[in-house]
């Protein structure tokens, strides 16, 4: 299994619902996607860097995520995601890493 980890620094003032409403939408439209989870940030360390919000996609496989990548829907999503980031791709880091399974 491979969990993507995404956090985002939105412009100040953004309503990041329907953002985060598309995203989570991905999973019933692209397959080999397990789960999707999405929020905005609430730590108490501060430790954020700008960062408002974070979400995480976990995959069946390396398969699953990199079809997930070159996916339309994933692309327009992305697109909008970046466009609504503070700097655009600057405002966005991405991590991936291997689980094991259930």
């Amino acid at each position: 299994m491979i969990r993507h980890a995404v956090f985002v620094r939105f412009k100040l003032g953004l309503d990041a619902t329907n953002i985060l409403a598309a995203l989570t939408a991905l999973k019933s439209k692209i397959p080999g996607i397990i789960a999707i989870s999405a929020g905005v940030d609430c730590s108490p360390e501060g430790l954020q860097r700008g960062h408002t919000h974070g979400f995480t996609v976990d995959f069946e496989n390396a398969a699953a995520r990199d079809a997930y990548l070159l996916h339309p829907e994933h692309q327009k999503v992305g697109a909008m995601i970046v466009a609504a980031a503070v700097g655009g791709i600057d405002g966005v880091t991405v991590i991936d890493w291997e689980m094991e399974g259930p």
